[in-house]
């Protein structure tokens, strides 16, 4: 049996995409079937993570010693990519695998100064991996800006549940979902324009997502929606548990994502198990997350292009029924969490 040390920052029930695919991982690498199987120890930092100050930075080196030597430890990328010194110190005794979600310095609200920092950072912390692992293969690529050698990377996409096929509003108004915690990366606020071009069509927006980790994002959001007079056809749901998203995605004419950016986005492939159309950009890996056939996309941030797509989806029923076809014939075909874990343990016994 493999033995790993899991560390991330903050809650592994955190429901954000990157929290997700740790805690899945972790499980699935646990029921492994014999030789297989994985036993998981999860720990976690404390901190104001990606811009941990000294006090917590401290902590995490307190953290890393108390690790038995020659241990492989997967680190959260959120934790690994702010902290240079930390992982250097540890590298020689402890195999550090650096887990990237996607870049930090391509979040979207960042200063200059923040970006160069967190490039900075993860150049300088990415040098003490003994490999990487990345969760799409546009961001192992993306890896090259920041100086690791492709020999060192292995991308591991996530696993994806089936959930009950959308049986759709069938009502005269058309139910968007909007799965994304809101941050700006996620576009909120170009989705909510274009959909106000679309004032005179019969929809409306469900938007499930924290609204407490970047509370000025939700209150600009909350403003600019009764600035476009859209008070009562956007609803903000904040997080909600798994029956009760399955309930929305259960009732969904199409899902909508306006991401400027998404190391993967396992959002997209959520709405494929439950063969929902979807309306997205191409921002990042999105347009490779989605399969073929099953989505209208479009350039991230482009007000415009987003509002004709979705009117086409719309008033096209041909268009929508093509779609919806496509994205239940893809459901049957996206990969497991069991196939995920099953190419991580791999890795690993490579590794040790």
């Amino acid at each position: 049996m493999q033995n790993l040390v899991l560390i991330y920052p903050g809650d592994l029930d955190t429901r954000t995409g990157g929290y997700r695919y740790d805690k899945r991982i972790a499980e699935e690498l646990e029921k492994l079937d014999g030789e297989l199987r994985c036993n998981v120890s999860r720990i976690s930092l404390a901190g104001d993570y990606p811009f941990p100050d000294k006090s917590q930075l401290d902590l995490a080196d307190q953290t890393f010693a108390q690790v038995d030597d020659n241990s492989l430890v997967l680190v959260d990328g959120l934790a690994f990519s702010t902290m240079p010194k930390v992982v250097e110190k540890h590298a020689h005794k402890l195999q550090l695998i650096a887990l990237i979600h996607h870049p930090l310095a391509l979040e979207t609200g960042l200063t200059e100064q923040q970006s160069q920092q967190l490039h900075t950072s993860e150049t300088q912390a990415l040098r003490s991996a003994k490999h990487v692992i990345t969760t799409s293969q546009f961001t192992a690529d993306a890896m090259a800006d920041y100086q690791v050698d492709a020999r060192s990377i292995t991308a591991i996409p996530p696993g994806t549940d089936i959930g009950q096929l959308a049986s759709g509003s069938h009502k005269g108004i058309m139910q968007l979902l909007c799965v994304a915690t809101l941050t700006p990366r996620k576009g909120h606020d170009i989705l909510f324009e274009a959909l106000a071009k679309l004032h005179d069509r019969p929809w409306h927006l469900h938007c499930v997502g924290s609204t407490l980790r970047h509370p000025e994002t939700y209150r600009a959001l909350v403003n600019q929606c009764a600035a476009l007079g859209l008070n009562d056809r956007i609803s903000f749901h904040g997080e909600l548990e798994d029956t009760a998203l399955e309930e929305h995605y259960a009732y969904a004419d199409a899902f909508v994502l306006a991401s400027h950016h998404e190391g993967y986005g396992m959002v997209l492939t959520e709405a494929i198990a439950h063969g929902l159309p979807i309306i997205c950009t191409r921002g990042g890996a999105m347009q490779d997350t989605v399969p073929a056939g099953c989505a209208l996309l479009v350039a991230p941030g482009d007000t415009q292009a987003l509002a004709q797509a979705l009117e086409s989806y719309m008033k096209d029923e041909t268009l929508r029924s093509q779609l919806r076809v496509q994205a239940a014939a893809a459901r049957g075909q996206l990969r497991s969490w069991q196939q995920a874990a099953s190419e991580l343990i791999l890795l690993l016994e490579q590794l040790q």
